[in-house]
């Protein structure tokens, strides 16, 4: 029988920092990556800030027979999952030839690629169109990338549910590692600043139109207006925890304990949303019960209508007030397919230093909202995590994380 689901490897790509514990050391320090667009003219949108991974060149980390087949998404995907493999301590040569998968999440694909190919089309002729546009666009390229380029044979997979996608990739690794899969490469990435990405985000009223950094995205406070978008995300190595420690892992983060996945019900059904249900769900799946949980990675939409329906979950689980809550997203913005993966690697870094980081610009909840929101680093003893996330169109996912014990302690 297998044992249990861990993550020994972690791969992060972030507005506010390049690499885990430089991502990391900037995010307890309250630092934020939210600013003007520099990626495109963003001066003729309403909204014009997003978290961006400036610092990132590509060159230093994508051999330069993939840069003219790949978009910046998949590059920064690539990178971080170099960079989980490496922390992980696995050598795919050295895995049995079907034993590592790949499952990841998007939302709409290498779009920045396919913006650039269409302009091609448009202004030169179909003449100039790259041949790479079949695939370089495609919203499983990521996982084929990946999986190309360490040579992995192992079960993959995508899921597309938007920002809730990275919580629903590491449950199918986790099925996958109870199926017998000794390990999986999940999580995700994503970039769509480019007008392409910007102008349907844009159209679902949602986005913040303040152009100032710093109070653009304010969940759960009376001020909130929208959410900001970002680009990046993390990979995480998730693996039989058994198989791990035979390998001599040199570490393992924590463990994957509970998950589940909620649709919301059709608008004006009567029906409540799902994001509730699917948190008590996760919880019961990892045999706990609310009071178990030490601390809530929200959502954190950003939106007052739909922060309210998220607090108002958080209190009918845990009571007004009963769980210390966060949304360190704040300093990096919504991203997509990427931003429940990055919550999770920010709650297992949680989970390893017992510290609860900050929610920033954020002085406190708006009355209407009972949550008990962190909006500086709090140190605690922590045990175990809830990482929460909604994605457009209905999509709810919740994923409770475990301390786990360290390798050398056997």
């Amino acid at each position: 029988m297998s044992t249990a689901t861990v993550v020994t490897g972690l791969g992060v790509t972030a507005p506010n920092g390049l690499g885990t514990e430089e991502f990391w050391k900037a995010t307890l320090a309250g630092e934020s990556g939210l600013g003007p667009v520099t990626r495109f003219d963003a001066g003729q949108y309403p909204s014009r800030i997003a978290g961006e991974v400036s610092d990132y060149v590509a060159e230093d980390h994508i051999p330069s027979r993939l840069m003219p087949q790949t978009d910046h998404m998949t590059r920064l995907a690539l990178t971080a999952a170099d960079w989980a493999l490496a922390d992980a301590g696995i050598n795919p040569e050295e895995m049995p030839e079907f034993g590592i998968g790949v499952v990841t999440s998007a939302s709409g694909g290498a779009v920045e690629f396919g913006q650039r190919e269409l302009e091609n089309l448009w202004s030169k002729g179909k003449e100039y169109v790259s041949a790479y546009q079949s695939f370089a666009w495609f919203y499983a390229v990521n996982t084929g990338q990946i999986s190309i380029r360490h040579k992995l044979r192992g079960p993959s997979g995508v899921l597309l549910t938007e920002q809730a996608g990275g919580i629903d990739s590491i449950g199918q690794a986790r099925r996958h590692i109870r199926k017998g899969f000794p390990a999986v490469i999940s999580g995700g990435v994503d970039a769509a600043i480019c007008p392409w990405g910007w102008v349907p985000q844009i159209a679902s009223g949602l986005m913040s139109t303040v152009n100032d950094p710093a109070r653009a995205y304010l969940p759960f406070a009376a001020e909130a207006s929208g959410y900001v978008p970002g680009e990046g995300g993390a990979i995480l190595i998730t693996e039989d925890e058994r198989s791990a420690r035979d390998r001599g892992a040199s570490k393992i983060y924590g463990e994957i304990a509970g998950y589940a996945a909620t649709l919301d019900p059709a608008p004006g059904s009567g029906r409540p949303p799902g994001l509730r249900r699917a948190a008590e769900n996760a919880i019961a799946d990892a045999g706990l019960t609310p009071a178990d949980i030490d601390v809530v990675f929200a959502d954190a939409a950003g939106v007052p209508e739909l922060d309210r329906a998220e607090a108002a979950a958080l209190a009918g689980v845990f009571g007004p007030h009963g769980v210390p809550v966060t949304a360190p997203k704040t300093m990096t913005g919504r991203l997509l397919a990427g931003g429940a993966a990055l919550d999770v690697a920010t709650a297992l870094l949680s989970l390893r230093d017992g510290v609860v980081p900050p929610t920033v610009n954020v002085t406190a909840p708006a009355p209407d909202q009972p949550v008990d929101l962190v909006t500086e680093a709090r140190e605690a003893d922590l045990r175990t995590a809830l990482v929460l996330a909604r994605g457009h169109g209905g999509f709810n996912a919740a994923l409770v994380l475990r301390r786990a014990a360290r390798p050398d302690s056997r």
